[in-house]
């Protein structure tokens, strides 16, 4: 098939404008900060300030300068509470908004922890919340703001800061035990938000392709159910048909002329020939269900997948085989949009990358059905294979070096894979010997077939 997992058949419209974007984290849409998130957090750290210092003077009778950390909480709490006032709760922050509010949120933190041991105090630590939010919320550079200042903050309570309260006025705990604390402390600021930021980029990227799934998904149904509607207009059809038909043989019976006689003839033959069509396009009315568009049989349905790239593409032969167990009836198979898309879609890649020939195949026994695309590429890259099915995984050329002129952006695969899923299918990649890439998926017989 070839060296990448991604195909985007039809789907430019509805991703990034260009495979680059995707990789741009500023570009992939994440919750943005609220109001509400963000007072709310400010809240459980000021709790946790005063828990603290209520612990040093009264549980532990630290000596420390209790009052200027006092109007340091004080100060924030301030700020909160005109933060919740000043806006509604469920504003969305703008990036420069939420930048200037977790500054100062670095920097309440950085006060209040210089008063009582800076970086030799061990709740240091909660520097790293502010970062942390920003890692889950905001685009890459005010975070990489956010890290610096927090980051600079933290080796500057190394240095600059009041000596960490105690019992009894205890030696001043040694330069290098501090520095070295500053700097774990930007390890973790540096460690956590980067574990959170990947976090957040993947399940973003995640998100926004299954959205882009729903939409072909919907858009396949919209296909199908024309068939319906084909369905119904060919029945409502068979009214002005017969009238036709009746008035054709009331001509044929009063006609004087032979060669009116004949036109007449020739109309109920043709009349009586589009009443058989209408029969087989639409169900009669007593059934619960139209046949013709709701099921069809495998080998038909592997045509319906090949038919496009088999016209259309003059390099690559496409052929389709199906086999199946001895003595096992041939399943007819319901007609679902998702089998019809994923495998498109894989037919569709694999012309891109096959050297002269692709093969559609569809196996079954009395247990399972089968369906596999496989061609004569060079296969999939070792280093892609592991990852197919993830999205925004690709390494498709741009459509000059592709026959079918798709520009892949990671998405094809991923929402083949899920559509297919969902239809209860167990869908493997692997490449074959002694070159090419398979694609199968297999699906329990009573999942696919329409009984």
């Amino acid at each position: 098939m070839n060296d990448t997992p991604a195909r985007s058949v039809g789907l430019d419209t509805a991703t990034p404008n260009a495979p680059q974007d995707v990789w741009d984290t500023a570009a992939i849409r994440r919750g943005h900060l609220r109001v509400r998130t963000l007072v709310t957090v400010r809240w459980m750290v000021i709790v946790g300030e005063v828990v603290l210092l209520a612990a040093m003077a009264f549980l532990l009778r630290y000596q420390a300068p209790y009052l200027p950390c006092a109007v340091v909480i004080a100060a924030g709490a301030f700020v909160n509470l005109l933060t919740s006032l000043a806006w509604p709760m469920q504003k969305v922050l703008s990036d420069e908004e939420a930048v200037a509010q977790l500054a100062l949120d670095v920097l309440q933190l950085s006060a209040l922890m210089s008063l009582i041991g800076g970086a030799a105090n061990p709740f240091v630590l909660v520097l790293i919340a502010p970062v942390t939010l920003a890692a889950a919320t905001l685009p890459l550079r005010p975070l990489l703001f956010l890290g610096g200042l927090a980051s600079v903050a933290s080796l500057l309570l190394a240095v600059v800061s009041l000596a960490y309260p105690a019992a009894t006025p205890e030696p001043r705990l040694s330069l290098e035990y501090r520095l070295m604390s500053g700097v774990a402390n930007v390890a973790g600021i540096v460690l956590i938000a980067g574990y959170v930021r990947q976090s957040v980029v993947e399940a973003a990227r995640v998100s926004l392709a299954l959205d882009v799934t729903q939409t072909v998904l919907a858009r396949e149904q919209r296909l199908s159910a024309l068939g319906a509607l084909a369905a119904a207009a060919a029945h409502e059809l068979g009214t002005p048909l017969a009238t036709i038909s009746i008035v054709a043989k009331e001509m044929a019976r009063e006609a004087t002329l032979p060669q009116v006689k004949e036109d007449a003839d020739l109309l109920i033959v043709q009349a009586e020939r589009c009443r058989e069509i209408l029969k087989r396009l639409a169900a009669t009315p007593d059934k619960a269900t139209d046949e013709v568009h709701e099921r069809l049989s495998l080998r038909a349905l592997v045509q319906e997948v090949i038919e496009p790239h088999a016209a259309a593409s003059k390099e690559v032969r496409v052929e389709a085989i199906v086999t199946g167990a001895k003595d096992v009836k041939t399943p007819d198979i319901r007609r679902l949009p998702e089998i019809t898309h994923a495998f498109s879609t894989f037919v569709e890649n694999a012309v891109d990358f096959a050297r002269s020939e692709i093969l559609v195949s569809a196996r079954f026994d009395a247990e399972t059905v089968t369906m596999e695309v496989r061609d004569d590429g060079p296969g999939f890259a070792p280093e892609i294979l592991a990852k197919l099915g993830e999205p925004y995984v690709t390494s498709r050329p741009d459509a000059e070096g592709s026959r079918t002129g798709h520009i892949g952006m990671g998405l094809g695969f991923f929402i083949a894979k899920t559509l297919l899923e969902r239809t209860g299918a167990d869908v493997t990649f692997h490449n074959a010997k002694p070159h090419g890439a398979v694609v199968a998926a297999r699906w329990p017989r009573s999942l696919v077939e329409a009984v």
